[in-house]
């Protein structure tokens, strides 16, 4: 049961650590405790519609090195990424090329595939890889041990204990929250996209990013030659019928994603993309990596590189805490928070660039106080 192509076969009884979630986080995490001479399970349930249009910059080359990920996992089905264009604060389209980059180039990710690839390098490095296989009804013994019902597809429920669970659930944290962890959710930033046709003509290796009164665009090319067309904005300022009308609006986005037309007929899909944080990254047992820990705002093109370090610092730090290293989960603790206060920082100053219409809903709830951040959120006025 080495293979992530090849499901779950027979499980052992018990392993040290149980990864919920078969993403970024969790496979970083499933091949640095495998690689500790850690039994691991990695339990990827598969749910969700697949994401698309994701970019990996090009300093996770050395995450992926440090994970001894092979190269293969990057040469094959992904476009390269050279740059970003971006129109932000004016209609001036300002360029960041990555040919002065010192790690080279970033990447238009087939996501699927990628996350297939960290799965098989899971796997190959000694982890058991369970796909189609969700984490259900966690129960804590008092000796320590996690007791727990995984149910796979189609073979149905099974069980096993573990010491450790890392929750990479993704956004949900499917395993902290009902352990007690609170979630903070920062924003309510929504992305509306489509997949439009493939022109396999179409050479372009930079992704493009636009602000607009209400919201923002990205559009990428993906492997496919498809093309991706996204909006991000609050579910209250766009209904299903402003989504081409506004995309026709746009200077730059517009004249490269038209030539793929309009895509198939009906609304845009819906995804979360808020920011958003634990106030506890581990606990009795268990610790979060990933979106599940801190979830950023797609405008940092940082997610799966975040995903990457934390999964690899949270295994890291279960590993040492195994080992009774003193002080090694508030280690991690301190990373996490770290990297948040880093993020927060660079996305005020980010939208704060956009002066052009602070007057409107979406900027100005980003550009005001932190009580005015949370009456956006919550919908309700905080007490004096």
């Amino acid at each position: 049961m080495t293979s992530a192509t090849a499901g779950c076969g027979t499980p052992r009884d018990h392993y040290d650590v149980v990864i919920a979630g078969g993403g970024p986080a969790g496979c970083a995490a499933a091949l640095t405790l495998s690689r500790a001479g850690r039994k691991v399970l990695l339990a990827d349930a598969a749910t969700g519609p697949p994401k698309t249009g994701e970019a990996l910059v090009p300093v996770a080359r050395l995450l992926l090195r440090d994970l001894q990920v092979p190269d293969t996992v990057l040469t094959a089905g992904h476009l390269p990424c050279h740059g970003n264009h971006s129109a932000w604060g004016s209609t001036t389209l300002h360029t960041v090329d990555f040919i002065r980059d010192p790690y080279g180039h970033g990447w238009h990710l087939d996501r699927p595939l990628f996350d297939r690839s960290l799965r098989i390098a899971a796997g190959a490095a000694g982890a058991d890889v369970a796909e189609h296989t969700a984490v259900r009804r966690p129960v804590r013994d008092s000796d320590g041990t996690w007791r727990l019902t995984l149910h796979a597809a189609p073979a149905g429920p099974f069980a096993v204990t573990c010491r450790w669970i890392v929750d990479a659930t993704g956004r949900r944290a499917a395993i902290a929250v009902p352990a007690g962890a609170r979630r903070h959710i920062e924003d309510r930033l929504t992305s509306h996209h489509l997949v439009l046709g493939a022109l396999p003509e179409a050479t372009d290796s930079h992704s493009l990013v636009e602000s607009t009164p209400d919201g923002w665009w990205y559009t990428t090319l993906l492997p496919s030659r498809r093309r991706l067309v996204a909006y991000f904005t609050d579910p209250d300022l766009i209904t299903p019928a402003d989504f081409r009308r506004r995309l026709l609006t746009t200077r730059y986005v517009a004249p490269i994603a038209l030539p793929h037309g309009l895509g198939p007929p009906g609304p845009p899909r819906r995804a979360p993309a808020h920011s958003a944080y634990l106030g506890q990254v581990h606990g009795d047992g268990w610790i979060a990596a990933g979106d599940a820990a801190l979830a950023f705002d797609p405008l940092s093109s940082q997610g799966i590189l975040t995903a990457l370090y934390s999964g690899l610092c949270a295994g890291q730090a279960i590993d040492a805490h195994l080992r009774g290293v003193p002080g090694a989960l508030d280690a991690y603790s301190a990373k996490i928070i770290a990297a948040r206060t880093a993020y927060q920082h660079a996305h005020r100053t980010a939208h704060a660039q956009e002066a052009r219409w602070s007057d409107r809903p979406f900027w100005s709830r980003r550009q005001g106080t932190a009580a005015e951040r949370a009456v956006h959120v919550s919908g309700t006025v905080p007490p004096p």
